[in-house]
């Protein structure tokens, strides 16, 4: 199968509602290709992007790289009107994704780098130092730069992200979010600011904060999950209304220091909040390109299911149980069975309590388990997204019920950043 240029345009009908028809189209489309596959319905793709930019409102999305790790969906998404720019994860896939002249040329990377060898190629390319923004929270990350490649060796000075910690102190909960940055005040963001505008060789030009609280938090619930997600609704508007007036008192005090192309902010589960910020310039969202399961669990929003994957039934140990090959693609974060791909369909499947999701083999039982036969393939949703691509070389691409190309993942471009 050949590499497609993929482009995306707003769709008129949502097959994905209708999953007695979008599931076995899927299947129909793919019934050449040999599990385990995975499988982008364009459709839906692009139903999620344009769902993005709605939910933005105008404000400009950073796409990141992290929930997608294929780069011809990158390129896809950024070639629509109100996308903009890169947000890596790695310095080294920063640097993959800016190299060329058809390389990315705004793309920042979300996390501090260590990598001597990338550090060392970012500070000797002119090129690619005009392109890649790395982001630092502490004065020992540009020690390290400087040990490098001290600045009288650098073809250009290097450009600078300031993260400011977006995490969130709830009364009830105690931390919530994620422990990144040490900067946590806006007399913190100002001094280190000074020091980095001191220091020669570097050029402050942008902030981020991820409110991975809000964002990555799920806050739906019915039955005895309702109280939970109450609880979490409040948590995540309290933070919200804290993180907006701690942010911009921030970034007011490093605009004082240092002319800032870009405030960034947010992903794909807090966008109406973040983009009401008066501070934030733009917004990061990747994840919702592919709506993973996850998502499920929000109620401001609900992405299509637009990436899944399939795999065999290989054998019956039971009438009442099929056997999948592989299917252990958990996803990162505490364990527990949200972290468990999501059986789609056929529906009715469910996985055996003490087995799960396995490396190698996934029993399944429920009440269509005895209906299956030896090479009937099972849709499953990863519960992240850019997870996924991981486990695959490539995605199988399909418009309705047919197969229109394909777009290898990282991995499959020989590709493994982290």
């Amino acid at each position: 199968m050949t590499t497609t240029m993929l482009a995306l345009s707003r769709p008129t009908a949502a097959p994905w509602e209708h999953p007695a028809a979008y599931w076995p189209a899927l299947t129909a489309a793919t019934a050449e290709l040999d599990t385990p596959l995975g499988a982008i319905a364009v459709e839906a793709l692009a139903a999620n992007a344009f769902d993005l930019l709605d939910r933005a409102a105008g404000m400009p999305i950073r796409v990141a790289s992290k929930s997608v790790r294929v780069r011809g969906v990158l390129d896809a998404v950024l070639a629509l009107p109100g996308y903009h720019g890169v947000l890596a994860y790695t310095l080294p896939e920063a640097l993959w994704l800016a190299d060329g002249d058809a390389g990315h040329d705004d793309v920042v990377v979300g996390y501090p780098s260590v990598d001597r060898a990338a550090i060392a190629r970012l500070g000797s390319d002119a090129r690619l130092a005009a392109r890649v923004t790395l982001m630092i929270d502490d004065l020992a990350q540009l020690d390290l730069i400087d040990a490098v490649i001290p600045p009288a060796r650098r073809a250009a000075p290097i450009r600078l992200a300031l993260e400011l910690d977006s995490s969130y102190e709830s009364l009830l909960l105690g931390h919530v979010g994620v422990r990144r940055s040490p900067i946590h005040t806006a007399e913190a963001a100002r001094t280190l600011a000074a020091a980095i505008v001191a220091r020669p060789g570097f050029r402050l030009v942008g902030m981020m904060g991820y409110e991975a609280q809000i964002a990555g938090v799920t806050n739906k619930g019915t039955g005895r999950a309702a109280a939970r997600a109450s609880v979490i609704r409040r948590m995540q508007r309290a933070s919200a209304a804290e993180l907006a007036d701690r942010r911009g008192a921030a970034v007011a005090a490093v605009r004082e220091l240092a002319q800032l192309e870009f405030v960034n902010g947010g992903g794909t589960g807090s966008i109406e909040t973040t983009r009401a910020d008066a501070s934030v310039t733009e917004l990061a969202a990747g994840s919702g390109l592919f709506g993973p399961h996850l998502f499920d669990g929000y109620v401001q929003f609900a992405p299509a299911p637009a990436a899944a994957f399939a795999l065999s039934v290989v054998r019956r140990p039971t009438p009442g149980v099929a056997t999948l090959l592989g299917g252990g693609w958990i996803a990162s974060g505490p364990t527990a069975p949200d972290r468990q791909p999501r059986l789609v369909w056929p529906e009715g499947l469910t996985t055996l309590a003490r087995e799960a999701s396995g490396e190698v083999q996934t029993p399944v039982t429920g009440a269509t388990a005895a209906r299956l036969s030896v090479g009937d393939r099972v849709w499953l949703r990863h519960t992240k997204a850019g997870e996924l691509s991981e486990h695959l070389n490539a995605f199988a691409l399909v418009s309705g019920d047919r197969l229109i190309g394909e777009l290898p993942t990282y991995r499959g471009e020989g590709k493994a950043f982290l």
